[in-house]
């Protein structure tokens, strides 16, 4: 069977995009998505996108890691956002849902303002923290992170015994400025650096908002930059988190499946 597709990138974070509104592609094939985000064998993504129909929003983002693995990615969101304006299911304003439940979106120009789930608390061990944006993140602030072995000390906390079986994704984290930070993060799925991560710089900004007492923190990533902004409540927890940046259809194609 011949599909098309399409490849998308938001900060260098890069998805295969199917409109999947028929409901024919084998997504219990996990070998065939391994294999279409393959850099070398197949199409090359750090994960793959359906676009379905929902009947309670404008559509459903079903999400895959280049695993086949399964989690939120704010990143894809941005994406999937502006694929369904190229498909013509949203004009400017949408409501979807993903695996971590219903998110808002705005579409403003080539940027995409998207609505992250609420954040019940951070987590601290040390000068670490966890936090949960839909998927899980480890943020560790560093000296230098242009010039830290984010693979190597990624790829360790990872597959620590602190976060098994499942596993964690990793940010390393340095203050660039009073707002803004440098972000590179190791991710669980792909397992090995990406260019930007949207649920980890999320993370990360909370993090350091919550340190410095900010609402808008502006983030720097070996694929671009990003924005993210939120509201602290009094408890410790935070909503009204939006996460800001690009995203760019990069070419379309065919592919025997």
């Amino acid at each position: 069977m011949e599909i098309s597709f399409y490849k998308y990138q938001g900060t260098g974070n890069d998805f295969v995009m199917i409109d999947d509104r028929a409901d024919i592609f084998p997504d219990k094939d996990l070998s065939l998505i391994q294999r279409l985000c393959d850099r070398k064998f197949g199409i090359g993504a750090d994960g793959l996108i359906l676009i379905r129909d929902d009947e309670e929003h404008d559509f459903e983002m079903v999400y895959f890691n280049a695993d086949g693995s399964q989690s939120m990615c704010g990143n894809g969101a941005r994406c999937a956002v502006a694929f369904a304006k190229y498909l013509g299911i949203l004009e400017r304003n949408t409501n979807f849902l993903a695996i971590d439940g219903e998110h808002q979106a705005v579409v403003a120009g080539d940027w995409i303002e998207l609505e992250m789930r609420p954040v019940l608390s951070l987590a601290n061990s040390g000068q670490d923290y966890f936090v949960n944006t839909g998927s899980p993140h480890h943020v560790r602030f560093v000296e230098n992170v242009s010039d830290y072995p984010v693979f190597e000390v990624g790829k360790e906390i990872r597959y620590s015994n602190a976060y098994a079986p499942k596993g964690t994704n990793v940010n390393f984290v340095t203050p660039l400025g009073k707002d803004e930070i440098h972000v590179r993060t190791y991710e669980r799925g792909v397992e090995n650096e990406t260019l930007s991560c949207g649920t980890g710089v999320t993370a990360c900004a909370l993090v350091y908002g919550y340190q410095h007492e900010l609402h808008e923190v502006n983030i720097k990533t070996p694929g671009g930059k990003l924005k993210v902004r939120f509201t602290e409540n009094a408890d410790g927890s935070f909503q009204d988190i939006w996460l800001i940046g690009p995203a760019e259809q990069v070419f379309a194609g065919k592919i025997e499946i």
